[in-house]
């Protein structure tokens, strides 16, 4: 039975050697975009491109697998499989023929091939016939001919014609079997652990062209497809286009495009900290008790603390996104999920980037986690440090605790040319609630745990602070502080759909900050969405990409913000807060249901928002 499993071993060699020839070919096509770069990282594309490959081959190795068992159990000693010859040559002449429009593609585009240039391809033959007709024919058809031809040759000494099969007892075969389900699932998924591979696995530099190598063109264009459900038609059709439009360019006229100016100097040194799970519930100043945050209370008496803003969403991929790109979320859906849509929308660190500022991001657990490492690699962040840059894995199941990530940044900004953008995420605040120490609270509950993780963190932050005065580049330094999203914890509370689930604390700190304005509450209502908006204004950057995103230090900007769960919404503003469960079609939450008259505008502010943002990610 041993030897009939090198069926196996040689299929898997087979398609890994496939995969290898495809992507060194689409790199040969692109060298002049890459001849500056270092032949080391050039060849790390291919090391960092086995996860999706090997999930792939999983994929394509589910229908011989099935054939293999029914021959296992069939009692035949030998057993001809010359239809695998015809299988793999299906898949060989398929996959070089998706290659070679996805280097032209590539070329004209600058993404892989996806769902978007299949249905263009299908619903508008003509116009895509036209876009073909710039492509090289000859090196596409001379590509084409080498892949294939490649690609048989390597299957004419790889894959086996004729499977062997020893005496074996039936649950020794059962086990095998088992065995054998058991690491197609591990090799689709990507592992046992973590979440589910995705395209992030691959992303490993700063240069776009290099990780899109190490994407696997055949897994990215299967997740495309399966995920383009969600991007062919609006689902949050409430209102006719004008009048949608016509609400949500209202939300966001000025009458004057202004700011109130808080601080010293135009050209700071900014250190966004993004604080997992930070909800306002935890802060005194907010609603809380004074014991769980104590040091963040006394920094709102020196710094600018914006008392009314909300998470855009109620998960950390959402609320990155809201933060760093002023992007809304989506309710049902997050655009994390689709890197080439993701790719398109703007980031504070590429504004920073383009004004001479060395950027970073640092985060304790794995980048690749909900494709967030997809999105730091294609917005300028010069420099990535996570989980896998640490010597030492001390922390708990999701990453490092966060006193070393602080540490780690502080050690790298000694070194920094000014001026720089840095970006912290932590994490020890998140699930499972895991702490190097004693739980301050106690660990009888999660309610414990989490107030706990909470104190924890806000010591990380104050003795952050506190080294980083020591050094020569704080006196010229904005920290931001803002959480990821809010929490039911640790009030235990607020349902999913009620606006104290989003309220969270924005805070701006540093000796750069006017005297005059330390210790002020700005009580505008606010949203994570208005960070680039607000930040950008202070140092006299254009935050005009920023489509989705407000001045708070604006006076004539208008006081709202807007929030999503899976599939419902939240709108307010300073007379009124409504919920609405897009499902149900129904108010779940309103403030002041009394006023019907201003609890429709609200809904229609809510539903135009939406049905706008969404539109737009279809047509990115």
């Amino acid at each position: 039975m041993s030897k009939s499993l090198l069926f196996f071993v040689r299929f898997f060699a087979f398609w890994i050697l496939f995969f290898f020839l495809d992507r060194l070919t689409f790199l040969i096509i692109n060298y002049k975009k890459i001849a500056v770069i270092p032949l080391t990282e050039i060849m790390a594309t291919f090391f960092h491109a086995i996860p999706l490959d090997i999930s792939m081959i999983g994929y394509l190795m589910v229908i011989p697998l099935f054939r293999y068992i029914f021959y296992l159990f069939s009692g035949k000693r030998e057993v001809n499989i010359k239809w695998l010859f015809w299988y793999n040559s299906v898949l060989i002449a398929l996959f070089c023929i998706i290659s070679v429009i996805n280097f032209n593609i590539y070329r004209e585009w600058g993404s892989k091939i996806n769902a978007r240039a299949v249905g263009f391809a299908i619903h508008t033959p003509n116009e895509a016939l036209a876009s073909a007709a710039s492509s090289p024919i000859f090196l596409t058809l001379f590509v084409l001919a080498m892949l294939i031809a490649g690609g048989l040759l390597l299957q004419r000494h790889f894959i086996l014609r004729k499977l062997n099969f020893s005496d074996s007892s039936v649950w020794q075969k059962g086990i095998l079997v088992i065995l054998l389900f058991g690491l197609s699932f591990v090799m689709i998924r990507g592992g046992v652990s973590g979440s589910p591979i995705n395209q992030s696995m691959a992303y490993f530099s700063k240069n776009q062209l290099l990780n899109n190598a190490s994407v696997n063109t055949e897994w990215n264009l299967m997740r495309s497809i399966i995920s383009s459900r969600m991007t062919k038609a609006n689902p949050y059709l409430f209102l006719s286009k004008e009048e949608a439009d016509s609400f949500v360019s209202k939300l966001f006229q000025v009458e004057k495009d202004t700011t109130i100016s808080i601080l010293k100097t135009p050209r700071p040194n900014v250190v966004l900290v993004i604080i997992e799970s930070f909800t306002a519930d935890l802060t005194m100043t907010l609603g809380g008790t004074p014991d769980i945050t104590p040091n963040f209370d006394s920094l709102i008496n020196k710094g600018v603390l914006f008392s009314n803003i909300y998470a855009a969403g109620n998960r950390t991929d959402k609320g990155l996104i809201g933060t760093l790109a002023g992007f809304p979320t989506l309710a049902v859906g997050s655009i994390v999920k689709w890197p080439e849509k993701m790719q398109k929308i703007p980031a504070i660190s590429q504004s920073f980037f383009n004004n001479g500022y060395q950027t970073s991001f640092y985060y304790g657990g794995e980048s690749e986690f909900d494709n967030y490492k997809a999105f730091i690699l294609s917005h300028n962040y010069q420099r990535l440090v996570d989980r896998n840059s640490f010597a030492e894995d001390k922390g708990t199941s999701w990453g490092q605790y966060d006193e070393a990530t602080f540490a780690r940044q502080i050690t790298d900004l000694n070194k920094e040319t000014q001026p720089f953008f840095s970006t912290l995420l932590t994490l020890t605040n998140h699930e499972p609630y895991g702490l190097p120490d004693k739980y301050k609270f106690g660990k009888a509950d999660n309610i414990a745990k989490f107030k706990s993780t909470a104190y924890y963190t806000d010591s990380c932050i104050n003795a952050y602070l506190n080294i980083a005065k020591k050094t020569d580049w704080y006196k010229n330094t904005l920290f931001v502080f803002i959480a990821d999203h809010g929490h039911l914890l640790p009030k235990n509370s607020h349902d999913i759909f009620e606006p104290q689930r989003y309220h969270i604390p924005l805070l701006l700190y540093g000796e750069v900050i006017k005297d005059e304005y330390r210790g002020v509450k700005m009580p505008q209502t606010g949203s994570q969405n208005d960070v680039a908006a607000t930040v950008l204004a202070q140092l006299n950057i254009s935050a005009k990409e920023f489509v989705w995103s407000k001045n708070l230090l604006n006076p004539y900007t208008k006081p709202f913000a807007f929030f999503s769960w899976d599939n419902g919404m939240g709108f307010i503003n300073t007379k009124q807060c409504v919920t609405f469960d897009n499902v149900g079609k129904t108010v779940l939450y309103n403030s002041n249901a009394k006023d019907t008259a201003q609890t429709d505008e609200i809904l229609i502010n809510a539903k135009s928002y939406l049905q706008n943002v969404y539109q737009q990610f279809i047509e990115f």
